[in-house]
């Protein structure tokens, strides 16, 4: 198991090359990724009760996906409504941008085959991928906080030998360029395990982040990060991008 380091050790080295912290949200939107920088972050303290808002969140379902209108009906106390007020104003600065954010509850995530040679759900690490330039924004307001290792830590889970082997044994062909497409179209390539010893870092509660993605003509390798392992009766309070 990974050791994660608790945030602000992203700051500190090793993870100094890959992580620079900016000061205010429109820092974050124009600082552009290079060198081995792949990870923006506005560390911030946000003052009100974000466990309040949940308490008026119920589904049966892993995901809620939530705008502006509930919270603004919830009987919210002078804490809560800080908090409220906070998240908001966050959904609206990404809107104000041009991208789309969501605000997520979290009870749970949908989990993959343990006998898969390649779990593909959020719980591993992987990179986020699109056709087009783009970036991922996230902020964790409650509970556990996404995770991320530095790309020399990180090993693309086809290539390790018994991974690839279990994965050519599921495609029933050669190693070839057609196999490689069929990694691609199943997204296995977009998955990583840490090497051993690595150490991964928290993003931390309040913090909003940009980081990159693998997308064509991108300047820089994309981040690889996972959403937090959770134990049961667990719920997160994320705004994502």
């Amino acid at each position: 198991m990974v050791e994660v380091l608790p945030f602000p050790a992203a700051l500190q080295s090793p993870f100094s090359t890959s992580v620079r912290l900016v000061h205010s949200f429109d820092e974050l939107l124009s600082t552009p990724f290079q060198a081995d920088v792949n990870a923006l972050c506005w560390q911030r303290k946000l003052d009100g009760d974000f466990s309040e808002l949940l308490q008026h969140i119920e589904s049966d379902t892993d995901i809620v996906i939530l705008d502006e209108a509930p919270f603004q009906r919830m009987p919210l106390s002078a804490a809560g409504k800080i908090a409220s007020q906070a998240m908001l104003a966050d959904f609206t600065r990404l809107l104000n941008a041009g991208l789309q954010p969501t605000i997520e509850c979290v009870n749970g995530y949908q989990r993959d085959d343990p006998d898969s040679p390649v779990q593909t759900d959020v719980f591993s690490f992987h990179v986020d991928s699109a056709t087009t330039e783009t970036d991922t924004w996230l902020c964790t307001y409650h509970g556990p906080c996404s995770e991320a290792l530095l790309n020399t830590d990180a090993i693309p889970r086809i290539h390790v030998p018994e991974t690839r082997a279990r994965l050519l044994a599921d495609y029933g062909g050669e190693d070839d360029a057609d196999f490689v497409e069929w990694l691609a179209d199943n997204c296995f390539d977009l998955h990583y395990v840490p090497r051993t010893g690595a150490k991964a870092y928290s993003f931390g509660l309040g913090n909003l982040w940009r980081i990159s993605t693998q997308h064509p003509g991108a300047k820089v390798p994309p981040c690889v990060h996972r959403a937090p392992p959770t134990s049961p009766g667990e719920r997160r309070l994320l705004l994502i991008s």
